[in-house]
């Protein structure tokens, strides 16, 4: 997710709030709410796109489904219950179908990704305008929007396997993200996202044993990330795992692994068109570095035969220098004192993602411990004669090829990643 220096939309991996959710003994006695209007991004799915993408997966169901639950709800608690059963049944429903467990339900091909962002965007829909018949205030609202938020994502599904750093299986967590720049192609997929989807919950066999790979999904909206959801979905299983990579898609025909990230948003609108040009906003700013470094592997993975696209060993940033007052590219990283402007992974989401999983690993002390990076994806692809976004189809043969590619090739990446970490720990 590189638009700043990459422009991918033209050229093709917090939540709604952190509020922890009151009980029905404790929840204010506050006002009920007049439902608020859709978002940006809830308003896309009136597009024939969406549409056609979920019922063609058999996911235009859900939302409707999900709004009759809510409607049962008699009580606050409820409809919490709801919210989370439905949520979680989302994200697995989604795995299931990229895994082939079940009825396909539809023609669109096993493996996309955009069916669970669209139902999903149906559900919050749906509860931001529910008006009930018990008074909801709105931070109960919120509260149950990020319940689905987290549930709907993966981010309560995490199940490591038993064991310490070592011994029998290792474990993996991967992150990716939702489909972006949609008003450039409402069509787009993201292959990082259907790469979760594919490994989560699987086992991958390496030299040095099996790894059990546990993947979420993000958000792209910045609000999300000032709001902690990565820190509060990460911080309980960074110090559980053998290795962690969050994945993004990057740049045309190449996979990347980022040596470097920064502590600067560069503004690139995100999936609200919302736009945010400022340092990486995080807890303790007294204490944040302007720069982190992956600890994966990369030498190991760059030189593995993973599938068909290369793989690079990316060390270039963009940095004002100490003194100085203009950005300058630096292709070998930053130097002493210099203030962030790009990572490599360039200055939007996905480097903010790489920072700030990078810096939450060294904040745990597990800087020398734990394997844990970015990697970027090729950008995902429409066959050629398949790039009008008005006229063209919403999947093609090479549209498919190409995303199974990148899941397979991610996968492979993942491999020797472990493989190699677990050697050097050796």
């Amino acid at each position: 997710m590189r638009p700043i220096r990459v422009r991918i939309g033209v050229l093709g991996l917090a939540l709604v709030a952190g509020l922890a959710a009151p009980t029905a003994a404790t929840a204010a006695p506050e006002a009920a709410s007049a439902a608020p209007a859709p978002t940006v991004e809830e308003r896309r799915l009136d597009g024939e796109v969406p549409r056609e993408i979920l019922r063609r997966s058999g996911f235009a169901a859900v939302a409707p489904a999900f709004a009759r639950g809510l409607g049962r709800a008699d009580s606050y608690r409820e409809a919490r219950a709801v919210v989370a059963r439905e949520g979680a049944a989302l994200w697995r429903r989604a795995v299931d179908r990229v895994q082939g467990r079940g009825p396909a339900r539809g023609d669109l091909s096993r493996d996309d990704d955009r069916p669970l962002y669209w139902a999903r965007l149906g559900m919050t829909r749906e509860l931001r305008a529910w008006e009930p018949g018990f008074k909801l205030s709105e931070r109960q609202r919120a509260a149950l929007l990020t319940e689905l938020e987290r549930t709907s994502r993966g981010q309560t599904d995490l199940r490591l396997p038993r064991g310490g750093h070592g011994k029998g299986v290792k474990r993996v967590l991967l992150t990716g993200f939702d489909p972006f720049t949609l008003d450039r192609d409402v069509r787009i997929s993201n292959p990082s996202g259907a790469v979760a989807l594919a490994l989560d919950g699987t086992v991958i066999d390496t030299p040095d044993g099996p790894a059990r790979v546990e993947t979420a999904v993000f958000p792209v909206r910045w609000a999300d990330f000032a709001e902690g959801t990565v820190e509060r979905a990460l911080r309980p299983y960074l110090p559980r795992v053998d290795l962690f990579t969050t994945v993004s898609q990057g740049r045309v025909g190449r996979f990347d692994v980022e040596r470097t990230n920064g502590a600067w948003r560069g503004g690139f609108p995100d999936n609200d068109n919302v736009a945010r040009t400022e340092t990486v906003p995080v807890a303790d700013p007294a204490s944040q570095p302007q720069w982190t470094t992956t600890t994966l592997p990369y030498a190991a993975i760059t030189a593995a035969d993973t599938g068909r696209f290369p793989v690079y060993d990316n060390t270039s940033v963009t940095e004002i220098p100490a003194g100085g007052d203009e950005p300058v590219v630096r292709p070998d990283g930053p130097t002493t004192g210099s203030t962030a402007r790009e990572g490599g992974g360039g200055n939007y989401l996905s480097n903010e993602i790489a920072y700030r999983a990078t810096l939450l690993r060294d904040r745990l002390g597990l800087h020398g411990t734990l394997p844990g990076g970015h990697v970027h994806t090729p950008v995902l692809q429409f066959g050629a004669g398949n790039t009008d976004p008005a006229a063209g189809a919403v999947t093609d043969p090479e549209f498919v090829r190409n995303r199974l590619d990148i899941v397979a090739q991610t996968r492979a990446v993942v491999g020797v990643a472990v493989s190699a970490a677990g050697t050097d720990r050796d």
